[in-house]
C-alpha cells in the first residue's frame, strides 16, 4: 500500500500551471483563498511569500513553496507593501503575467492542484500551512529538478499537446515536492506525511488505508503495529496531529465522499464499505465531518 498515492487518488487531484510570472520590482500580487493546493517555484530573482499567520518568507531562485490548502496569500518584491488581486492582472494567451518595473527581475512558475470535489482535502488540512523547500534541498533531488526543467521548457517552447504535458508534469511535481518534504523535515509540525517517516506510524496508517471497513480498535492497531496501546496513541498523535481513530474517521469519510461522487451505490453499501453497519450512523458521521449529509453531497456534485 502506497499511502501517498492512496490519499492523492482519493480526491483525484489534477494540476496545471496558472501563471508564469515575470515581474520587475516593485510589485505585489494577492492570491485568492480557494480550496486547492498552490505551489510557487522561483526560477530567477527573489520574492516574498506573505501569509496571514506567519512572518513574510523570502524565496530565492531554486526555492519551492507549497500551500496545501490554498489559503489566500501574497507574493511580492518586498516583505511589505500593497498587493493587487490576481484577477486584476492581464495575462497573455500563454498564461504569462508580465509586471513592468524599474527594479530587479523575478520569474516564478505558479501552479495549482484542484480536487474533484472542490473542497479542501481533509488530510491535506493536517499539513503545515506552508511547505518550503529551499534551493539547496531541491538541488539534492535530481528527479524534482528534472521535472521543473521539463516544465519550464514546455512552457517556453510549447507545441501540440503542450497543455496535456504541462498538466502531467505538474502532477508529477506535486509527488516529488511531498517526497522531498517527507525526507528532509524532521523538525516539521505534526502531519500524516511526517508520520510516514516513522515505521510504526507508517504501519498503522497503511493498515487503515488497506482495510478501511475493518472494525479497528486502538488495541487492534497497537497489536498489529507491534507497540502498546499507550505508545501508539501518544506517538501517532504527536507525529500526525490527531489520534489514530480520529484519523481513521477522516479517511473513511474521504473514501465515502469519493464513492458518493463517482458511483450510484446505495448509502447502505457505501456505509458498509467504510466500516458502518448502520446507514443512520454513517449519515450522522458524514454530516458531522463534512458539514452536509451524504445525500446533499451526492446531489451537489452530480448537479
Amino acid at each position: 500500500m502506497d499511502v501517498l498515492t492512496d490519499v492523492l487518488a482519493a480526491s483525484k487531484i489534477g494540476g496545471t500551471v496558472i501563471a508564469r510570472l515575470n515581474a520587475s520590482a516593485p510589485w505585489g500580487i494577492q492570491m485568492p483563498d480557494l480550496p486547492i493546493v498552490v505551489f510557487h517555484a522561483v526560477s530567477q530573482g527573489v520574492c516574498w511569500l506573505r501569509t496571514r499567520d506567519a512572518e513574510p518568507l523570502q524565496l530565492v531562485a531554486g526555492d519551492i513553496a507549497l500551500i496545501p490548502t490554498g489559503a489566500g496569500h501574497g507574493l511580492s518584491s518586498h516583505p511589505t507593501g500593497p498587493l493587487t488581486p490576481y484577477e486584476e492582472f492581464d495575462k497573455t494567451h500563454s498564461g504569462e503575467l508580465v509586471i513592468p518595473g524599474s527594479g530587479p527581475d523575478t520569474r516564478v512558475i505558479c501552479g495549482d492542484y484542484r480536487y474533484s470535489n472542490h473542497v479542501r482535502h481533509p488530510l491535506l488540512t493536517l499539513l503545515p500551512p506552508v511547505l518550503h523547500l529551499p534551493a539547496e534541498q531541491s538541488a539534492s533531488r535530481r528527479n524534482l529538478n528534472d521535472t521543473l526543467t521539463m516544465l519550464a521548457g514546455e512552457l517556453s517552447e510549447g507545441g501540440p499537446g503542450t497543455q496535456t504535458i504541462v498538466d502531467r508534469l505538474v502532477d508529477v511535481l506535486l509527488v516529488h515536492i511531498l517526497r522531498l518534504w517527507i525526507s528532509s523535515h524532521d523538525d516539521a509540525g505534526a502531519s500524516w506525511l511526517r508520520g510516514l517517516r516513522d515505521p510504526v506510524i507508517a504501519k498503522t496508517i497503511t493498515l487503515m488505508h488497506e482495510q478501511p471497513a475493518h472494525p479497528w480498535s486502538l488495541d487492534d492497531l497497537a497489536l498489529r503495529s507491534g507497540v502498546s496501546r499507550a505508545t501508539l496513541s501518544r506517538r501517532f498523535t504527536a507525529l500526525v496531529g490527531e489520534p489514530p481513530l480520529t484519523y481513521l474517521t477522516r479517511w473513511r469519510m474521504e473514501l465515502a465522499a469519493r464513492s458518493l461522487r463517482e458511483s450510484r451505490d446505495p448509502l447502505s453499501a457505501i456505509a458498509r464499505s467504510v466500516g458502518y453497519t448502520s446507514e443512520f450512523a454513517f449519515s450522522r458521521a458524514f454530516t458531522r465531518a463534512r458539514g452536509e449529509s451524504p445525500t446533499q453531497h451526492r446531489s451537489a456534485r452530480l448537479a
